[in-house]
């Protein structure tokens, strides 16, 4: 069934003819790896609305729409439909404005709807707001939500493990079914709506962590940005999911990747290193993972507030009129205070005694403090919920009657919902805001606080100030927040150690005026200008960024249900196919043949590096062809390469990276330069030797003109770490000496100068062109940064006179990856099968001996 432009669907309901062609048509797409043509236009896909061809459109999705509905007051079964002005979806629209993007919103409605009323309820919400509300049974509801995202994702991802039944939800597969298949259904609400090669998809939170796998799926150039809303655990607790990887991997389907923090974002990378051994790159300021050919680009923003909403509020004669009276209600007091959803996570409790360790250590601050703590509804539900409420009121009334007396309760608690323009005044009434939950994905309550505290004129006149008078306000909140590194100014405070949130309050109240204006001002500049169309707009600008190529590569998937990925190359980066190697093989009469050994011919993961007898046989089966040139250009000791090859009399090899050679078996090795004594080498072995004591897993690798420091075996994360301060500290010490520091796969190596397999390439080319050998086929293999040298002087070679002019030239690299190769073999299986259908045509192509 072919996919309708959202455009379509507004014009199927309005009753109006679809207007004219203007969009492109959308590329055809293989979905089976293979070589691809050229692509092309599909006939079938249906045209955009010329309405909406001037302006970008972005598909908004989330677990809930921005809408409020209610029944209307006339008892009619109809609903009444409304924006929800708190929805952060809703206030997103509203900063970046609509003149030049229109959006579009799929998410599910707060209420549930009776399936005779869906259809209409749908036209209603697609005519008026743009909102496609996607419908789920109240069954299949509560497992997706309240079960497996509030019982299982949340919690974990908030770092509760789940050690006993009562904390957290064992894993239920099937919660974890109905969460895939909530995922599965919005994905299709999405196809409904979108033109995949110009929209671009928004989707937020944790609710919808699989949905990018389902999209990428559906349209393989699809132009895909996620936000996480909530912390992203480090990775020995994510580690803990029995689903870790099918989430990781989806979230790998996207285009851009969005958190609050860069710790959140340094513990999803973590996951991909040693989950998946993806590592990332910082270019120029942006963080970016290679994923099978795609560039998956992280972004750290915290969210913003809505500023004008918030001013706007500010301005409202019912905030002035509850301001003017909270301000009596606590007139000769100093109100400190709370705002929290009632749940686990909030650390309302753990406020709630500090202020009673506050009270216990100061005295003299009964009946002048007041804490008000505003306690929201908890968004979930469960026994965790029913205990945090109990200990909350329990702690409230025993401090009450502790220090309580008559017109002073030193804790108010405030548990019912309140208007925002409410909560607003006592933003603006209060000396200082506590934040101190124990983990939050952001918590915008501190950037509310600050804006409020600004006020304006007419507030300023409420609470009696002049002209002029400078704003000041304070912040205690914890390290564990999202919002706590953008505020430099606040007290940052660990919300278990109560002791030090005490003093964090009694630090807030005696500080000097000077000192809280300073600390206002620098917080009142920095979320003034970072607000919520400043967070969309900075995305939106790197999505957009991160997709601008998606037309430039060649796209295909593999992989079954969630383990589908996309494969992305460069137009004339292509699989080596059998059929073409072969067919240039047989065509062609002199030929060179340069292959890497570790991570080529050999598995990386190997522990016993010696070549397989198949392995030898293909070598040799090459070799008896005297129009070939066959060389093993590797790293590694001569001894060693001797000694493994012994069986091959013809091959030729480079140890160390070219600084020895030899054209076969028998002849004596040829070094590129003199053999020293390598002094250098009593310079940079303490060095390593250092790094290696102090990095379980690493060893040190001596061989005759080089050294290399393997960390193959060590943590990945730290091994890197390790790795860039050695490369630095060896290029420190060793700047004078003759000798070069480069990094690879898992090593660091030092070596003498000039010693490189380019220049290996380079020799065999020029001494085959001497014997008026000009080859007319060149393959090359490898997989390493040390390989590129040889593709490099390969591809030169092309235009160059060393190689025939009608050369038939194979750069071949290990894997999907950014390389100076034109050509790609997915692993060793396929190289060693390419190698052995050479074997075998090399041997029919070889004369048969005369018998006499």
């Amino acid at each position: 069934m072919v996919s309708r432009s959202y455009s379509n669907l507004l014009e199927l309901v309005s009753g109006e003819a679809p207007g004219p062609s203007l969009s492109r048509r959308i590329p055809r797409i293989m979905t089976v790896p293979g070589l691809i043509s050229d692509l092309e236009e599909d006939v079938h896909s249906e045209p955009s609305s010329s309405s909406s061809a001037h302006k970008e459109r972005i598909i908004l999705v989330a677990n809930q729409l921005p809408i409020k509905m209610n029944r209307r007051k006339d008892n009619t079964k109809t609903w009444c439909f409304s924006w929800d002005e708190n929805s952060l979806l809703h206030q997103l629209k509203d900063g970046l404005g609509d003149e030049d993007v229109e959006f579009i919103y799929i998410g599910c409605l707060k209420e549930d709807i009776h399936p005779n009323d869906q259809e209409e309820v749908s036209k209603i919400l697609l005519e008026t707001f743009k909102c496609v509300p996607t419908f789920l049974p109240p069954d299949l509801f509560s497992r997706y939500y309240h079960g497996f995202c509030k019982q299982h994702l949340w919690p974990l991802f908030h770092y509760m493990l789940p050690l006993s039944p009562d904390l957290g939800g064992r894993f239920n597969r099937s919660l974890w079914q109905a969460y895939v298949s909530v995922n599965k259904i919005f994905a299709d609400r999405i196809v409904e709506v979108i033109s995949p090669e110009d929209d671009y998809v928004w989707i937020h939170d944790y609710h919808l962590m699989v949905l990018p796998t389902f999209l990428r799926k559906r349209f393989n150039r699809v132009k895909l940005g996620f936000f996480l809303h909530s912390p992203f655990p480090s990775s020995e607790i994510y580690k803990t999911l029995p689903i870790r990887e099918e989430l990781l991997r989806a979230l790998l389907n996207s285009d851009l990747i969005g958190f609050h923090t860069f710790d959140y974002a340094r513990h999803f990378l973590s996951c991909c290193s040693r989950m998946s051994g993806l590592s990332y790159e910082s270019k120029r300021g942006y963080i970016g993972l290679e994923y099978y050919g795609r560039t998956v680009s992280i972004k750290i923003l915290p969210v913003g507030i809505h500023m004008s909403q918030l001013q706007s509020v500010l301005s409202l004669k019912e905030t002035e009129d509850k301001v003017a009276e909270l301000k009596l209600q606590f007139r000769g007091k100093t109100m400190l205070l709370g705002v929290d959803d009632m749940d686990i996570f909030k650390g309302i409790s753990l406020k709630l005694l500090a202020m009673e360790q506050l009270l216990l250590q100061h005295p003299e601050k009964k009946g002048k403090v007041v804490l008000v703590q505003i306690a929201n509804p908890a968004r979930g539900k469960g026994k965790d919920v029913e205990e945090v409420q109990e200990e909350t009121y329990a702690t409230v009334k025993r401090i009450n009657d502790m220090f309580g007396e008559p017109g002073y309760d030193p804790v108010i608690l405030i548990d019912q919902p309140l208007k925002f323009y409410e909560r607003v005044a006592y933003y603006v009434v209060s000396e200082c805001c506590l934040v101190t939950a124990v983990r939050d994905g952001m918590n915008l309550i501190p950037y509310e606080y600050i804006i409020s505290r600004q006020g304006n004129e007419n507030l300023d006149m409420v609470l009696e100030l002049q002209p002029g008078d400078p704003k000041r306000s304070m912040l205690v909140v914890s390290e564990f927040i999202g919002c706590s590194p953008s505020l430099s100014g606040a007290i940052r405070v660990n919300p278990w150690n109560v002791d030090m949130v005490a003093e964090a309050m009694d630090c807030a109240l005696v500080m000097s005026d000077t000192e809280k204006q300073l600390r206002h001002e620098k917080h009142y500049k920095y979320v003034s200008t970072h607000d919520v169309a400043y967070w969309g707009r900075s995305f939106l600008h790197d999505l957009e960024r991160t997709c601008k190529d998606h037309s430039q590569r060649r796209c295909w998937g593999i992989g079954f249900g969630l383990r589908f990925r996309v494969v992305a190359l460069d137009l004339n980066f292509r699989k080596l196919s059998m059929e073409h190697i072969i067919s240039a093989y047989k065509r062609t009469t002199t030929r060179a043949i340069l292959l890497d050994y570790d991570g080529t011919l050999m598995p990386q993961s190997s522990i016993d590096k010696t070549p397989s007898l198949n392995t030898l046989e293909i070598l040799n089966s090459l070799c008896r062809d005297r129009n070939n040139m066959v060389f093993i250009v590797s790293g590694r000791r001569r001894d060693e390469l001797s000694d493994w090859f012994l069986a091959c009399d013809k091959l030729g090899i480079a140890a160390e990276h070219g600084y020895f050679t030899r054209m076969k078996r028998d002849d004596e090795w040829t070094a590129l330069g003199p053999l020293g004594e390598c002094n250098w080498k009593q310079i940079a072995e303490p060095v390593m030797q250092l790094y290696t004591e102090t990095t379980d897993g690493s060893a040190i690798e001596l061989k005759e003109t080089a050294m290399a420091w393997n960390y193959e075996d060590s943590d990945p994360d730290f091994g890197s770490c390790q790795a860039k301060e050695l490369l630095d500290h060896l290029e420190s010490v060793l700047a004078s000496e003759p000798v070069t520091v480069k990094s690879g796969l898992n090593y660091v190596e030092v070596k003498p100068q000039g010693a490189s397999k380019g220049l290996v390439a380079k020799r065999l080319l020029s001494l085959m062109k001497d014997k008026g050998l000009s080859p007319d086929f060149v393959l090359c293999i490898g997989d390493d940064r040390s390989d590129e040298d040889m593709f490099e002087v390969i591809m030169s070679s092309v235009s160059g006179s060393s190689i025939a002019p009608s050369a038939e030239v194979f750069a071949c690299t290990v894997g999907r990856k950014p390389s100076k190769a034109k050509y790609y073999l997915d692993d060793k299986v396929e190289i060693v099968r390419m190698m052995q259908g050479l074997a075998g045509v090399a041997e029919q192509m070889v004369p048969m001996p005369i018998l006499k």
